[in-house]
C-alpha cells in the first residue's frame, strides 16, 4: 500500500477536514484509497470511513505494537492509505515523542504533509515550520497552509520554500461551513450529523481547487507489510452493540471477531431484545447522551439482564460498562452491576494505561498485563471487588477498576487485541469451553 501522513503542529489545526477533503478528492479520481488515524481515537476514524467509503483503521504503537500497526495496514482495504495524525506531530506519551505521529511515520518510513494554520503571524511561520522539518528523523516533505487568503498564501509560500527548502502544496481558505460540532469526548459522531456528506464534499472541492494533488501523490511511498493471518475459525456467535449510543470500537477488533466468529450487530436503542449469541460485546460510546432512550427500551434491558443471569458471556468497555450498571444519572440501565454512573465537567481519566489482572478472568490469568486506553468524564461507583490494577505507562499514578458478575466482565478501559492477542484467544477459549459443557 502507498501511504502518506497528514499532520500538524497541534490539535485544532484543521487536519481532520483537510484529510477528509483529500481522501474524497482522491476517491473522485477513482483512486482506491482508505483512511487511518494515529492514536487511540475511535471518533475521527468514522469520518475517515465516510470520506473513503471504506472501513478505517487505527495505528497506535502502545495499543497495538509496531507489528500490530503493520497488521492494521495489512487488513486495510485499498491500494493507497491516507493517515491522519493525532495531536501535534511530535506529541507522544507523557512528555516524549514515543508513539507520536512522528514516531509512527519514522517507523513506517511514511512521508508527512504538514497542515499549518497561521495565527497572528507572518515570517514567524518560517522558523516554526523549519524546526519541525529539520528535527532529526522528521518525515515532513510538504506543507499545506490552512485558513489563509490566496494573497497570504502567495507571500508565505515564497518564503517557506526559500528558507525551509520544502514545497508548499497549496492552501485552504477559511470557510465556516466546514465546521464540525464537538461534544465532551470530541467530535459529534457521523451518525448524528445530517450534513456530514455536504461537509466532506465541500472540503474536497477546496482541495481540488487550491491543493496540488498530483504532487501529493508523488510523496506517497509503498509500505511493505506481511500478510495478516487470522486466528482459527470458531463456532461462536458474538453480538456487537452498534448504534448512536455504542460506536467506539477499534475496527481491527471487529475484523478479528468477524473473521474468527459469527458476528451479529444489533442496536440497544432500537432492537427489542438481544440476538441469540454466545458472547455479547458492549463497546464504548455515548450512553449518557442517549440514556433516556436506552432506559425506555425495557425489553432490551431485560433480555441482557436475563442473558447475564443465565451465565452468558458479556464483555463491556467504558460506555458499555456504564450500560451494565443500575442507572446513569437516574435513568435505568441493565442493573447487572449494583452502582450508578454520573457525569462530571472534566475528564476523569485520559490516555494510555497498562492493566494488571488481579485475578483470573475471561481476559487472562492473574498477573497478565494488558495495554489499554481510558477516556471518560463519568464516574461510576460499584459495590464490588475491583480486578484491574491500572497504571500509567510513565509515572507513578495508579488506580483500580474492572468488575465481574458471573460471566460478565466490564470496566472503563478500552483494549486493542493486536497487543493483547493472548487475551483475545483466552476470551474465546472461555466462551468455547463453556459451550461444550
Amino acid at each position: 500500500m502507498k501511504m502518506l501522513m497528514i499532520t500538524a503542529p497541534s490539535s485544532g489545526s484543521g487536519k481532520t477536514l483537510i484529510t477528509l477533503g483529500l481522501i474524497r478528492a482522491l476517491k473522485k479520481r477513482k483512486i482506491d484509497v482508505c483512511g487511518y488515524k494515529t492514536g487511540p481515537d475511535y471518533i475521527d476514524t468514522s469520518f475517515l470511513g465516510k470520506a473513503s467509503g471504506k472501513r478505517p483503521g487505527n495505528l497506535d504503537i502502545h495499543l497495538m505494537g509496531v507489528d500490530g500497526i503493520k497488521s492494521a495496514i495489512a487488513m486495510g482495504d485499498g491500494e493507497y492509505g491516507i493517515i491522519e495524525g493525532a495531536m501535534g506531530y511530535f506529541d507522544g506519551i507523557y512528555n516524549t515523542f514515543e508513539n507520536s505521529s512522528f514516531d509512527i511515520s519514522k517507523k513506517l518510513d511514511v512521508n508527512a504533509v504538514l497542515i499549518y494554520t497561521p495565527g497572528g503571524e507572518m515570517f514567524s511561520v518560517i522558523p516554526k515550520i523549519k524546526g519541525m522539518v529539520d528535527f532529526e528523523g522528521s518525515k515532513i516533505k510538504g506543507v499545506i497552509l490552512n485558513k489563509v487568503t490566496k494573497a497570504m498564501y502567495i507571500l508565505l509560500k515564497e518564503q517557506i520554500e526559500k528558507y525551509v527548502g520544502i514545497k508548499v502544496l497549496g492552501f485552504v481558505e477559511k470557510d465556516s461551513e466546514l465546521d464540525i460540532e464537538s461534544r465532551h469526548l470530541g467530535l459529534i459522531q457521523t451518525e448524528e450529523l445530517e450534513n456530514i456528506e455536504d461537509i466532506i464534499e465541500k472540503a474536497s472541492i477546496h482541495i481540488e481547487k487550491s491543493v496540488d494533488i498530483d504532487e501529493i501523490m508523488k510523496l506517497m511511498k509503498v509500505v511493505e507489510v506481511p500478510k495478516f493471518i487470522y486466528p482459527r475459525k470458531r463456532d461462536i456467535t458474538v453480538a456487537v452493540a452498534y448504534d448512536k449510543a455504542f460506536s467506539f470500537y477499534y475496527i481491527e477488533n471487529l475484523k478479528l471477531l468477524e473473521n474468527t466468529c459469527n458476528v451479529v450487530y444489533f442496536s440497544p436503542l432500537k432492537d427489542k431484545e438481544l440476538p441469540s449469541c454466545d458472547l455479547l460485546y458492549l463497546g464504548g460510546g455515548y450512553p449518557e447522551v442517549f440514556k433516556d432512550e436506552l432506559s425506555k427500551n425495557k425489553s432490551m434491558l431485560k433480555s441482557i439482564k436475563t442473558f447475564a443471569e443465565d451465565g452468558g458471556y458479556i464483555y463491556g468497555e467504558c460506555g458499555g460498562f456504564m450500560y451494565l450498571v443500575r442507572d446513569i444519572e437516574g435513568s435505568e440501565m441493565c442493573n447487572i452491576f449494583k452502582g450508578s454512573s454520573t457525569m462530571t465537567n472534566r475528564l476523569q481519566r485520559f490516555g494510555y494505561i497498562n492493566i494488571e489482572l488481579l485475578k483470573d478472568c475471561m481476559l487472562g490469568e492473574k498477573g497478565d498485563i494488558l495495554n489499554a486506553n481510558e477516556f471518560h468524564k463519568s464516574i461510576t461507583n460499584i459495590d464490588g471487588e475491583e480486578i484491574y490494577r491500572i497504571k500509567k505507562p510513565i509515572g507513578k499514578r495508579s488506580w483500580s477498576c474492572g468488575y465481574e458478575y458471573k460471566n460478565v466482565l466490564a470496566g472503563y478501559p478500552h483494549i486493542h487485541f493486536f497487543s493483547n492477542m493472548k487475551a483475545f484467544n483466552y476470551l474465546l477459549d472461555n466462551v468455547e469451553n463453556n459451550m461444550e459443557r
